[in-house]
């Protein structure tokens, strides 16, 4: 029975990118590349497996055990804070975690500031280290409308470029986490292919020298 090496990679983009950091790593695998819809892909001459997921789900495949190893966004790990070993940041996938608001916000500190996000417990953590009082308004779908519409006096999301709040008229008041994709191992499998993993990640720690 071969000892194969899960790998769970996020779809779209960034896992395309990740996988050819992994292909550089010695660990190809041709059939990923065909065009078809399947979402497991199998190479036993070098013992890997690939399978694509939904990008907040890598952290809970590789909690679980289903992945070795996988990788997720930090604003993912920060956010559920996952069982899982955080080996490397890959450097790609940057963006940062941020506060806009419409650009004639002013912080009226007498009053709860009401947030809207998706990001729950890295809102609740930002502004329990400013002892600020908050109410979190929880959405998952675009929320730069929410202070457009007077739901919410800022938002806490995402931030890349910056042109979706611009469009939207609004600023950025604090980018206050970098962001990036990691390298991550479920802990119980990672004393068991720790050959596999360790070389994996000095590879992809010299590809990332060269970010």
């Amino acid at each position: 029975m071969k000892n194969y090496l899960n790998v769970a990679l996020p779809k779209g983009r960034l896992g395309e990118k990740v996988y050819y950091m992994f292909e550089k790593a010695g660990f190809p695998c041709p059939a990923i590349k065909e065009n078809n819809r399947k979402l497991i892909f199998e190479n036993p001459e070098v013992e890997v497996r690939y399978f694509w997921v939904k990008p907040s789900d890598v952290a809970i495949y590789v909690e679980r055990g289903a992945a070795d190893v996988g990788v997720a966004g930090k604003d993912i790990l920060l956010e559920y804070s996952p069982d899982v070993y955080e080996l490397l940041d890959l450097k790609i996938g940057k963006c940062d975690m941020a506060v806009a608001a419409k650009a004639d916000f002013k912080d009226d500190r007498s009053r709860t500031l009401n947030v809207a996000t998706k990001f729950t417990n890295i809102a609740k953590s930002y502004y329990a280290a400013q002892g600020r009082d908050i109410d979190i308004i929880h959405l998952n779908g675009s929320i730069e409308i929410a202070p457009i519409l007077g739901l919410s006096d800022v938002i806490v999301d995402i931030v890349e470029t910056g042109t979706t709040l611009k469009e939207n008229n609004l600023i950025v008041v604090e980018k206050f986490q970098p962001i990036s994709a990691r390298l991550i191992a479920n802990k119980a499998n990672f004393k068991f292919k720790s050959e596999q993993i360790e070389k994996i990640r000095r590879s992809l720690f010299e590809q990332t020298e060269n970010i």
